[in-house]
């Protein structure tokens, strides 16, 4: 693999947790580009998913997209700039592209934050679990969606 390769998929690869024994998976569907409802209801939290979409351990999102995080000093470029992105999108175009890009894009590189562990095959059973939680999905949107 040639070494610009690797660093793309280095850079993308986000160690997922195995859901713990309260968190089941709450299926969602796509709708014209969008999942207009939130994730089981839950209602995100804009200041939470500000840290996600910062932390090089949970959404690492600042890996690839530029935002409008100053204190962190490197962000990718990778991606496209998240600046303004809740202008452009709704919290349902939002939503479906942190839960599965691949739907929007079916070239993308970024990985389907949510996606359903059955469909997935894993080595492990451990290894069988969404990147983010459905909250955690919900507090990145809620933060993406201020960003106008």
């Amino acid at each position: 693999m040639p070494r610009a390769a690797a660093l793309i998929v280095l850079c993308c690869l986000v160690a997922a947790p195995p859901l713990r024994a309260q968190e089941s998976y709450l299926a969602w569907q796509a709708d014209n580009l969008a999942i207009e409802a939130p994730l089981g209801g839950l209602r995100g939290d804009a200041a939470r998913g500000r840290a996600i979409a910062a932390s090089r351990d949970k959404g690492n999102c600042i890996s690839c997209h530029m935002l409008p995080i100053p204190e962190e000093p490197m962000h990718g470029t990778l991606a496209p700039p998240l600046f303004g992105v809740g202008a452009r999108l709704s919290a349902g175009e939002l939503r479906l592209r942190v839960v599965d890009e691949k739907v929007v894009n079916p070239e993308t590189i970024m990985p389907a934050f949510y996606g359903d562990p059955a469909r997935y095959y894993r080595p492990h059973p451990e290894f069988a679990a969404t990147i983010l939680t459905a909250q955690e999905v919900e507090d990145v949107v809620a933060y993406l969606v201020t960003l106008q």
